[in-house]
């Protein structure tokens, strides 16, 4: 087994949270024990050789690293109150007072691609024959390009459509046999995926009536969630609602997000 030294664990645990925000302080063990096969497969003798190649080919290995440290369980109709949110509260205030017909949520953190998609599907049922006549478009961002790349193609196990609707499963998706299911392109058509690492400056053209963080903070620390809660609050439009993961929180004292209701927070009107 090769050792993790403390100089090298110092150096990663640094490195991934200046440029990544994630907090790896308390898990030596598991750097140690998940990046075994990582760094035998390639050939290294040691972390600090296999750093070397992380820190020249940023794009690729970052991202590997990454996955391989954090869960990226996901499903559609994953925590479905936020869903639920969607289509009773926000859908209805939007027929109400946008008279544009026009709807921009962000899936920040969409892995690959359940939630997004999951959102473009709310939708599409919600206004049914009148959503030709709106344009609801979603940005979804990642660190990870392989998981992107695969939610472009939008090919799923039969697992990942465990909580959907079946009438959902019937009108958007194609069985592709041996327990795969396609998305349509009607529903592939309206999510747009970029790399993005939330801890760079945001430079958005427009401001989001939604945006969709779950659990992406549980991996930051206190200072670095607030940091970004308060970014997700100048990108929202008056109005906007922050959707985060059912164990996060927003702390009251350090941000102007209004509390709704359990991972639900709006930005004021004013």
């Amino acid at each position: 087994m090769i050792r993790l030294t403390d100089k090298e664990f110092m150096d990663i645990v640094t490195y991934i949270k200046s440029n990544y925000g994630i907090n790896l302080t308390n898990k030596r063990q598991l750097i140690e024990s998940r990046m075994q096969t990582v760094l035998v497969e390639k050939g290294f003798k040691s972390f600090t050789d296999y750093f070397e190649l992380v820190k020249q080919n940023k794009s690729d290995e970052i991202t590997a690293m990454l996955n391989k440290l954090t869960t990226n369980h996901t499903y559609f109709y994953r925590e479905p109150a936020h869903f639920e949110f969607l289509k009773n509260t926000i859908l209805p205030r939007q027929e109400k007072i946008n008279s544009r017909r026009d709807i921009r949520i962000w899936s920040a953190g969409c892995s690959s691609g359940e939630e997004a998609y999951t959102a473009i599907m709310t939708m599409m049922d919600y206004f049914g024959l009148k959503r030709t006549s709106w344009d609801f478009r979603i940005l979804a961002t990642d660190i990870s390009l392989k998981a992107m790349e695969a939610a472009t193609h939008g090919l799923y196990g039969a697992e990942s459509l465990k909580d959907i609707p079946k009438v959902w499963e019937q009108r958007y998706f194609i069985n592709r046999g041996e327990n795969l299911f396609e998305l349509k392109e009607e529903v592939r058509n309206q999510v747009f995926f970029k790399r993005l690492n939330l801890m760079e400056p945001f430079s958005f053209r427009q401001q989001f009536d939604l945006i969709f963080c779950r659990n992406v903070m549980i991996y930051f620390d206190q200072p670095t969630k607030n940091a970004l809660i308060n970014k997700f609050y100048e990108v929202l439009k008056p109005g906007g609602y922050l959707f985060i993961g059912h164990s996060e929180t927003v702390q009251r004292d350090t941000s102007k997000f209004l509390y709704v209701e359990p991972s639900v927070y709006q930005k004021g009107l004013s």
